[in-house]
């Protein structure tokens, strides 16, 4: 890595069953294993907080790291609610690999709401330290943007696969329908990579002609970032979408987690910390 996090940042180190995140704006680097990660929210027209929502969480034995971002209908107060919802559903899923579950769970939440109109675009990802996996799941979002170290070209995270079967509806926004299901891929990560999540406040930047820069403009600005300096790469890309809006401030929340492959394997934790993991596990502890 050429540049370390604490140049610009200090540091949130995610611990053995901890949940992480929220909908407030944040400026932050989190380690965890084999990743480094610079989340940057900044909620529409400067408050504290917004319509999207940022998860971070880490299993029991720090082998799986679970990314959830999602961008509501709606902003500030009327979210806050639906983001604790979310947590614990996050926190109940925190040892699974497998992100369809999850997903199926967020769908039921929103669903709930449908009386309300409420509906979100989601993404969960999944790191599996021991095999460099990322597991996706996509709820109708914006689809990531993947930086591949060993080729130092930017592509799209994504799998061909049809958005309805017999079975029924695919991979639709949560609370659209209920009992959508939800189709899961795994890529495998090498050092260097880097993983762009996001919400469509950047694709939807407008030039002053009225023009949205979309999902391949978006993919080109990346292109100009100093992707080997991982912890400079989402305020660069901030930047460009700004100076492509020509200074105009961003008409929505925006999100943009940058996840850095360092491929650095889970610590051996001390009996100290499996008690205190196990405890956590069994809702003997405080999480």
């Amino acid at each position: 890595m050429a540049q370390t996090t604490s140049e610009q940042f200090e540091t949130h180190h995610m611990r053995c069953m901890e949940v992480w995140g929220g909908t407030a704006a944040a400026d932050e680097a989190v380690s965890a294993p084999g990743l480094d990660v610079f989340v940057r929210a900044e909620p529409y027209h400067g408050d504290a907080a917004g319509g999207d929502i940022h998860y971070l969480s880490m299993c029991g034995s720090g082998s799986i790291t679970r990314f959830l971002v999602a961008d509501v209908a709606g902003h500030g107060e009327q979210v806050a609610g639906l983001a604790a919802s979310l947590r614990a559903l996050v926190r109940r899923h925190i040892n699974r690999v497998d992100g369809t579950k999850l997903a199926r769970s967020l769908n039921d939440e929103f669903a709930a709401l449908s009386s309300s109109g409420r509906f979100a675009t989601a993404i969960s990802c999944t790191y599996f330290a021991p095999t460099d996996q990322m597991v996706v799941v996509n709820a109708g979002h914006p689809r990531p943007l993947w930086y591949r170290a060993a080729t130092g070209t930017w592509q799209l995270l994504d799998t061909e696969c049809e958005a309805v079967d017999d079975a029924g509806p695919k991979n639709l926004p949560l609370g659209v329908i209920g009992g959508t299901g939800y189709e899961q891929f795994a890529v495998t990560l090498e050092r260097g990579d880097v993983v762009l999540l996001y919400t469509d406040a950047l694709m939807e930047a407008a030039d002053p002609t009225g023009r949205q820069l979309g999902e391949q403009g978006l993919l080109a600005l990346a292109r100009t970032t100093g992707a080997d300096r991982p912890s400079c790469v989402s305020r660069q890309l901030l930047q460009a979408v700004a100076t492509y809006r020509g200074g105009a401030p961003a008409d929505d929340d925006v999100t943009l987690v940058a996840i850095h492959h360092n491929a650095s394997d889970p610590p051996t934790p001390s009996l100290g910390e499996l008690v205190t993991t196990v405890a956590k596990m069994m809702g003997l502890k405080r999480v």
